[in-house]
């Protein structure tokens, strides 16, 4: 039984049918949620700088898609994992184009096909589509890496730290603790001020840009939570 899972689990036609069903689920959520976007302005300012790096948290990311508008051309940065297929399936479906591959902690935008990807979304984002991949890297959850200030040196597009949020959700206990969002609700698109990356970033650049980027992600998703919880009296209205 568990080799019969293990290989259904591989089997490609099953990657697909839940990628599509997944697609169709987060369309539903989407669609019955009634969400506060901030700054209320934020298309104005994305498109001075487009096209735009989009960067997210792992597990706070499966509504990405839905920033986008019509006119907007984007690609996502999706692992070479099994779970990774799925997820390109998923994306496919809703209109966003993917880039295959990884990076580690350290900096070194090489492993798991990290290379070959850096090159592709420098590519993307030169022929003019917005690029969104998460800022940290697997296990290694809210902690920026260095691949995305890397690529928004080499690219010169700005980073856009965006946090999306549900009022109702399942939140799992694992390692980038993943909001897996419930339909039928109050919901928080929230982004930061872009961060730009100099060309001639040195070492020390990159990092604090590093941290920028991580504590403006993590601002962005305590602001998208007190929205969609009403922790606070600034919590938006309905």
């Amino acid at each position: 039984m568990k080799a019969l899972r293990r290989r259904l689990a591989h089997a490609r036609w099953v990657q697909v049918v839940i990628g599509v069903l997944g697609a169709y689920y987060l369309r539903l959520v989407w669609a019955t949620t009634r969400f506060i976007v901030e700054p209320s302005n934020i298309y104005d300012r994305v498109d001075r700088d487009y096209p735009v790096i989009l960067a997210m948290w792992h597990g706070q990311h499966f509504l990405g898609p839905f920033v986008k508008r019509p006119q907007d051309r984007a690609k996502v940065l999706i692992s070479r994992h099994r779970d990774g297929e799925v997820n390109a399936v998923a994306a496919e479906w809703l209109g966003i184009g993917t880039v295959r591959g990884s990076g580690n902690h350290g900096g070194e935008f090489s492993r798991k096909g990290g290379v070959g990807a850096f090159v592709a979304m420098v590519a993307a984002l030169k022929e003019g589509y917005n690029m969104a991949l998460t800022a940290d890297v697997p296990k290694v959850g809210r902690v920026a890496g260095l691949g995305i200030v890397m690529l928004a040196r080499r690219s010169g597009r700005p980073i856009y730290p965006i946090a999306i949020a549900t009022q109702h959700r399942f939140e799992v206990d694992n390692w980038d603790r993943s909001a897996l969002n419930l339909p039928f609700g109050r919901g928080a698109v929230v982004v930061a001020e872009p961060v730009h990356v100099p060309a001639d970033a040195d070492d020390a650049t990159l990092e604090r840009l590093r941290s920028q980027v991580e504590s403006a992600l993590n601002r962005a998703t305590a602001r998208a939570y007190v929205i969609v919880d009403r922790t606070g009296r600034d919590a938006g209205a309905d």
